[in-house]
């Protein structure tokens, strides 16, 4: 047997004391069902999907109707238990702990047949007291309930009035009654999602043994003086004090780059014993900040903490301390009523761009570091600076914040409640107490999370009456909803972390919901805080459907995976957009006519007569409509940063729902389950980038606003061109005198009737020609070239059929693009032939791919994009055929 023995904490000097020894319990376990009927070996950390998987009894539990071929195992109830050796002599230590950081998630605990302990909650850590049951060689048991089963139980216990909804829609597949359990929301169902709720223990298992004291919990927040105009530090070491005598001695705490030492006295009292710390900065020490991808630097500083106790005892720990501020502006707007909801980091307001994230897999086992890093290195190739962390989901695992961290991504973390009521007995409360007060600590010194929010959507389904509650009952159901969001998770957070704000719900009107009783009559006005906007009926290409709101946390558009990722879990008969298959996987309800609908409008659909080749293009088809109804919205929410228009405007972040895939399905996601990028996360390279030129029509007058990410002015010339469809060179184009992009804004560039653009341009009609328009300095590209269609591409008139070849991928051709503002890392060349705009057009805007464009597009992501993996038969493009040689 394997060792996992770890000296947890330094031994420091002749006649030092070990601080503690710690013994990991991960590795082979036994699991069996409830009968005995099957008995199976399973790894820790892991699940029973993955260890009936791993040992050949199911297959890949993605693979085609197998979400309900294997509803059986989350309806069982399964035992996980181990024997094993301590490999320490157990009676030198005075205290001996079990831990356990994750366990999924109703269990009853046994060691050495003595039951210790029960868990109620997958967020939560738990630890337990095992000194007088512990021997050298022991058994452990996790006996398990089905949280399915549990549930419904305590479901059927709450008489007292319902707390909705029962159950997810039936498109969905999903299991019943998720809200009564303090588990990973999405993973009784969801509508980009499948009905998979494990069981196992999904995070480390250790023994801890120590004597004198241990320290359970290490964290700190910087804190900005801006009186003293000086940085500090509040540290806050937690320890359980097993002496029957007083535990003296002193800290030393240093940060050496910030030539920052300071020593303190203490003396621990016998129990669980809080130290708090605070440790200031001269203010002649230049700290530099952290700030967010595209705004400059992640620096961050390595600190040591060392505990010299009584008795010999050394304590020493270290961790990166990273100094900066976050302000969330709610503030009155001239000419507007309600009030701004945008957020200052380091004092300088910034437009959030991003995505919303969920769980990665449905089995947390399966989420390895390089897929971590896959995801959120794609999040920064595509200039995103932010990510919501969703409330249906999970609490990340350390990596991912310390990857956020990393890479300047923002987390907007929510608490994991969404699209539900909730019970507020005491057990419950006491268990969530648990699990916020824990979260909290282990995640507020992490720089990358700016803000929590209470919940994902619940006050709008409260106040918008999503579950058909009568008038007479709502103050029943709005009392709970004070009692859990703000009596409770909003208490524990303003006590547990001010160094970030909170908010109650996502969407929320911020200051506006706190005013009116913490539920707002309408949680998702324009005027105030964040919006969730979709619409699937309304022409995407028309920005006049989308709110004109202070902040867009969650929109989006459907589509398919490409045909490669589906292919793995699919078989023959399944390949077709009416197969079972294809039904089977869409959750959300009309969901493929939506997409069909949606793309109808403007491209031609695919009929040919092969079915797998028109199977091949509507998959296609629904990324380009995805992609391109994403981008017309983003723009929208983008150029409205500076404006008010109708009393509504100042948007300042553009979150849009999805950015990763739980499994092969079709989704809201710009990133297919493993990592592959569609079609959206190429446009989201340059519909985020630093510097755009954003064109669009009203009332028949063409205009192209400039926007700016950037903290300094930049001068620059704007150039418009119109191009036939049938040709590379402009019938006609014109440079502007130089301008001055102000940093941090959006303003109107250019203007002119449709009508006189025409006329300028020759022969040029609404369907013949296209309008294409980039900013530039001293011939150097600042900005993506980005287009404006005049009509719809099915009525578009003179497309050629395309032939494009593809040279592999070399990082010496990358030019030095978007000077001072991106670095490019690895592009492509193409050739084209014959030379056409409609060529141009999906080169750039489809395929992503010319050396004039930004941001690094990654290898892995490449068997989405030549033009002979996804180019359609395209009747969709006027009736012509865009193929590769």
């Amino acid at each position: 047997m394997r060792l996992h023995l770890l000296l947890l904490l330094a031994l420091c000097g002749t006649g030092t004391t070990a601080a503690a020894l710690s013994y990991s319990l991960r590795g082979n376990w036994s699991i069996c069902n409830g009968n005995g009927s099957l008995e199976l070996p399973g790894a820790v950390p892991g699940c029973v999907h993955s260890a009936l998987f791993q040992q050949g009894l199911i297959q890949d539990s993605y693979y085609r109707f197998n979400d309900l071929n294997y509803r059986w195992i989350s309806l069982d109830n399964w035992t996980y238990s181990k024997e094993f050796k301590i490999p320490f002599e157990i009676s030198k230590w005075q205290k001996v702990n079990l831990i356990l950081e994750g366990v999924d998630t109703i269990s009853k605990i046994l060691f050495n047949e003595v039951t210790i302990g029960e868990t109620d909650n997958m967020f939560n850590r738990y630890s337990f007291d095992i000194t007088n049951v512990v021997r050298d060689v022991n058994s452990i048991e996790l006996r398990f309930q089905s949280a399915v089963l549990y549930a419904a139980q305590q479901s059927k216990a709450h008489t007292r009035y319902p707390v909705p909804p029962d159950c997810p829609p039936l498109v969905q597949k999903g299991e019943c009654h998720v809200n009564f359990v303090r588990k990973e929301q999405c993973s009784f169902s969801w509508d980009w999602g499948p009905s998979f709720p494990t069981q196992g223990i999904w995070k480390d298992v250790r023994i801890e043994a120590y004597n004198i004291c241990h320290l359970n919990d290490f964290t700190f927040s910087p804190i900005y003086d801006k009186s003293a105009q000086a940085w500090n530090l509040e540290i806050e070491a937690t320890f359980d004090v097993v002496s029957s005598k007083p535990v003296g001695g002193q800290v030393i705490v240093a940060i050496p780059k910030l030539q920052t030492q300071q020593m303190y006295n203490l003396e621990l009292q016998p129990g669980k014993r809080i130290v708090e710390l605070f440790l200031n900065i001269s203010k002649n020490i230049t700290v530099e900040t952290w700030w967010p991808h595209g705004h400059g630097n992640q620096t961050g500083y390595n600190m040591t903490i060392l505990f010299e106790l009584d008795g010999g005892l050394n304590i020493e720990k270290s961790a990166k301390v990273y100094f900066r501020t976050v302000e969330l502006i709610e503030e009155p707007i001239k000419g507007s009523p309600g009030l701004s909801f945008y957020f200052k980091i380091n004092g300088f307001p910034i437009f959030l761009k991003g995505s919303n994230w969920i769980p990665a897999d449905s089995f947390q086992d399966r989420v390895t570091s390089e897929l971590l890093r896959l995801l959120l290195q794609s999040v920064v190739d595509a200039n995103m600076n932010t990510l919501r962390v969703w409330g249906g989901g999970i609490y990340e695992q350390d990596e991912f914040y310390e990857l956020c961290d990393e890479l300047g991504i923002m987390v907007w973390q929510d608490f994991m409640f969404a699209c539900a009521l909730y019970p507020t007995d005491q057990g419950f409360l006491d268990s969530v107490r648990a699990e916020v007060a824990y979260q909290i600590k282990r995640l507020k010194s992490h720089p990358s999370i700016i803000i929590w929010s209470g919940n994902n959507e619940n006050e709008e389904a409260l106040m918008m009456n999503w579950y058909h509650i009568s008038i007479t009952d709502r103050p029943i159901y709005i009392k709970d909803y004070v009692t859990l969001y703000v009596e409770n998770i909003r208490e524990l957070v303003l006590a547990g972390d001010k160094s970030r704000p909170f908010i109650t719900s996502s969407p929320t009107n911020g200051a506006e919901t706190v005013a009116e009783g913490w539920v707002s009559q309408n949680p998702n006005s324009n005027y105030f805080g964040d919006v969730h906007f979709y619409d699937y009926i309304s022409d995407c290409w028309n920005w006049k459907v989308f709110p004109r709101a202070r902040f867009a946390s969650e929109y989006g558009y459907q589509s398919w995976p490409s045909f490669s990722t589906l292919e793995k879990v699919s078989s023959t008969e399944d390949w077709s957009f009416s197969s079972k298959f294809s039904l089977h996987r869409q959750h959300h309800e009309g969901g493929n006519k939506q997409m069909l609908y949606q793309a109808g409008l403007h491209f031609k659909l695919p009929k040919s007569t092969d079915p797998l080749r028109t199977f091949k293009d509507t998959i296609y088809l629904t990324q380009v409509m995805q992609a391109q109804c994403v981008k017309t919205e983003t723009e929208f929410y983008r150029r409205s940063r500076s404006e008010i228009v109708d009393q509504q405007g100042h948007t300042m972040g553009a979150l849009y729902w999805q950015l990763n895939d739980i499994w092969q399905a079709p989704s809201w996601a710009s990133l297919e389950y493993g990592g592959k990028w569609k079609m959206l996360h190429y446009f989201a390279q340059n519909f985020f980038a630093p510097l755009l030129p954003v064109g669009f029509e009203n009332e028949n007058t063409f205009y192209i606003y400039g926007v700016s990410d950037l903290h300094s002015d930049y001068s620059m010339t704007l150039t418009v061109r119109v191009h036939t469809w049938s040709s590379l060179e402009p019938v006609c184009s014109c440079v502007t005198e130089h301008l001055v992009m102000k940093g941090g804004e959006a303003v109107r560039l250019y203007e002119e009737p449709v009508s006189q653009l025409l006329r300028r341009c020759g022969n040029c009609t609404r369907e013949s020609c296209v309008v294409s328009f980039y900013l530039s300095a001293d011939h150097e590209l600042l900005s993506p070239t980005n287009y404006h269609f005049l009509s719809s591409l099915k009525e578009a008139v003179g497309l050629c059929k395309a032939q494009i070849t593809g040279t592999s991928w070399n990082p010496r051709l990358c030019s030095q693009t978007y000077r001072e503002i991106s670095n490019p890392k690895k592009i492509t060349s193409l050739s084209m032939a014959p030379a056409s705009l409609s060529a141009l057009v999906f080169q750039q805007q489809k395929l992503m791919l010319p050396s004039q464009l930004p941001g690094q597009a990654n290898m892995s992501h490449m068997d989405l994009v030549p033009v002979a993996a996804l180019g359609p038969s395209l009747e969709q493009l006027g009736g012509h055929h865009l193929s590769a040689r």
